[in-house]
């Protein structure tokens, strides 16, 4: 591609680099000039215009972000993506269900270092996504890419996007009490209907590890959820012991996300069990988040992906916590 002022009457074809005011308006850049342009940018007094003239192994930057995005998400069903409109070198990708984004990340790492006019720009890994939400954008920098950039862009990208959705349809709540019932529910329902999953009828229990054993035991939903009236303090407190005598087992206690330290995660019968933290009372983002949309979107969560929470792991303080970070502050 060649870039930069050539006479106004040699420009036919060229894209507009500039935008320029001409009677009536004003010409974009970016557009392909015709000879009426050519004749409005004359009667403006414009002798020379920048402009981009394509070479023969170019690829109009329209052009190239589709097939670059067609790459990422060949098939839109299946990735549970759409690909939106294209216009001035940049494509769209936007989530067709709510759920949680899986990124190649080496893919796009690569991707974004093979030229440095073709770009991709995701949301964060296992990012939860509303329907319609922006997942990623192409952007073609320049007005053109060189063919082979873009083809070796394209097999670098293959099917790097895709967005998981709801695989645990039915959740089930159960909250120990010490006689007076949370504010909890709400908040834990409407984290698993985002997604579209459904919990079942909540279920209340005493704080004592026969009765949330026997809860746990009664539980038929796809995921158990445990809300505990006083907080889990070491595995061999009230909920842990529970699952464990229920005959699950205690995956990892802890993590570093705070809100959200005291989570843990575990298995019953085959399926998933999650020891919420206090916090989830709460609508506001914390770690139980993070934990509970790879749950129910059927992504494995595992003590190492706990434990590797921590960089960006510190969410916004919910001021409603009995014992807030800095107690000093006024």
């Amino acid at each position: 591609m060649e870039f930069g002022p050539v006479p106004t009457q040699k420009a036919l074809g060229a894209i507009l680099a500039h935008s320029e005011q001409v009677e009536g308006g004003r010409l974009r850049k970016g557009v392909q000039l015709e000879q009426s342009h050519l004749q409005q940018l004359a009667a403006a007094g414009l002798e020379e215009v920048t402009v981009a003239q394509l070479g023969s192994d170019d690829i109009h930057e329209d052009a190239a972000a589709l097939a670059l995005a067609k790459a990422l998400v060949p098939d839109e069903a299946a990735a549970s993506l759409n690909i939106g409109a294209v216009g001035t070198g940049r494509c769209n990708l936007f989530a067709a269900t709510a759920g949680v984004v899986q990124i190649d990340e080496g893919a796009i790492n690569a991707l974004n270092s093979i030229h440095p006019m073709i770009t991709v720009s995701t949301v964060p890994q296992h990012h939860r996504m509303d329907a319609g939400g922006m997942v990623a954008t192409v952007k073609i920098i320049s007005y053109a890419v060189p063919e082979h950039a873009l083809r070796l862009t394209c097999a670098a990208a293959q099917e790097a996007l895709q967005l998981a959705t709801v695989k645990l349809h039915q959740a089930s709540y159960i909250e120990t009490t010490l006689g007076a019932r949370t504010k909890g529910v709400d908040a834990i329902r409407g984290r698993v209907e985002a997604l579209g999953g459904c919990m079942q009828p909540p279920v209340f229990c005493a704080h004592e590890t026969a009765a949330l054993c026997d809860a746990l035991l009664q539980a038929s939903g796809d995921i158990l959820l445990i809300m505990t009236a006083s907080a889990t303090s070491d595995l061999r407190d009230t909920a842990p012991s529970a699952l464990r005598q229920a005959g699950g087992s205690v995956a990892h206690f802890g993590m570093p996300v705070d809100p959200g330290n005291l989570l843990f995660v575990g298995e019953l019968r085959g399926k998933p069990v999650v020891g919420l933290p206090g916090c989830s009372r709460s609508p506001a983002l914390n770690g139980a988040d993070w934990v509970l949309e790879r749950l129910i979107c059927g992504i494995p969560v595992s003590a190492k992906d706990i434990m590797g929470m921590g960089v960006g792991g510190l969410l916004k303080e919910i001021p409603s916590r009995p014992q807030p970070r800095n107690p000093n502050r006024k």
